[in-house]
């Protein structure tokens, strides 16, 4: 386990580490300690419609420490990186020691490596690519894609593999490329106490079992009934692990532990993907197990 008292009390904080891996109680006992702000780092928390389902801070939590960029984002609103970025850079300046925690690797990357500065796609384009990847899957935008970005993006990810797609076809160059002309970051790694939760693979998939169980008895599934109305999956918002299955059980179309089931499952994939990301991309961290 981390010593808290070796943090210096004067610098930013990053915590990173996949979903129900714990970052969130360290991210306030840091706070409770030494004082800051929490920050969200995470692209589903910034949404307001999913509290339960996207693991945000509870209301107690948010009463215990100063919290910013959570649940702030209305439902059917595009939020990228580009975004983010642009609302935490205030706060790295504020009066409060930032303390910056969540699942989201392309955020902790654009703080402290940086962002390129790719113009914003047209509706229309991204009309395109939504009902391309809803016809025709990812695979299909990913082998329309120059070399050097698909080997840079996640391929698995439908989300990355999309932006990479919606880049190429609006601007005519590869988000690589845009990449490779990115200016400085706003927080480089030296200046920042950066923390990664890299974890045991079978600690992690029990923990996302027990706290599916426990998003279920604080209200997941009236959650989704609440955004029943307004579903529509090609929506950011609507990415919520776990969302799309509690949708289908309120549809009929399977039952309340075939949903379990397969949200848990959900789950347990991207953690895998969340963890190789970060342990390619974050070997200059340092490693947390919250197992020993």
């Amino acid at each position: 386990m981390i010593d808290l008292g070796a943090i210096p009390a004067d610098r930013p904080v990053l915590i990173a580490g996949p979903t129900a891996s714990g970052k969130s109680a360290l991210a306030l006992e840091i706070a409770a300690r030494q004082g800051g702000v929490i920050v969200n780092a995470d692209a589903l928390q910034v949404y307001g419609n999913w509290r339960v389902l996207s693991a945000r801070p509870s209301a107690e939590d948010e009463a215990a420490a100063p919290h910013a960029l959570y649940g702030h984002v209305p439902w059917d609103s595009a939020y990228s990186v580009g975004h983010w970025l642009r609302e935490v850079a205030p706060l790295l300046t504020g009066p409060e020691r930032p303390i910056i925690t969540g699942g989201t690797g392309l955020y902790f990357a654009a703080l402290t490596a940086g962002l390129a500065e790719i113009p914003a796609t047209p509706p229309e384009v991204r009309a395109e690519a939504d009902a391309r990847l809803a016809a025709e899957g990812r695979e299909a935008l990913l082998a329309e894609l120059d070399a050097p970005s698909a080997a840079r993006i996640d391929p698995l990810n439908p989300i990355r593999v999309q932006r990479a797609w919606q880049v190429l076809r609006s601007t005519g160059r590869g988000i690589a490329a845009w990449q490779d002309d990115t200016p400085p970051p706003l927080l480089p790694l030296p200046s920042v106490t950066p923390i990664l939760f890299d974890v045991d693979r079978d600690w992690l998939n029990a923990r996302i079992a027990r706290r599916f169980d426990a998003m279920l008895d604080a209200g997941a599934l009236e959650e989704a009934r609440a955004n029943l109305p307004r579903w529509d999956p090609a929506l950011l918002s609507m990415k919520a692990i776990g969302a799309p299955e509690l949708i289908a059980h309120l549809k009929g179309e399977m039952t309340l532990d075939e949903a379990r089931e397969a949200a848990t499952i959900a789950t347990r994939q991207f953690a895998k993907r969340q963890r190789t990301w970060f342990r390619a991309r974050m070997k200059d961290w340092i490693k947390l197990d919250p197992a020993t």
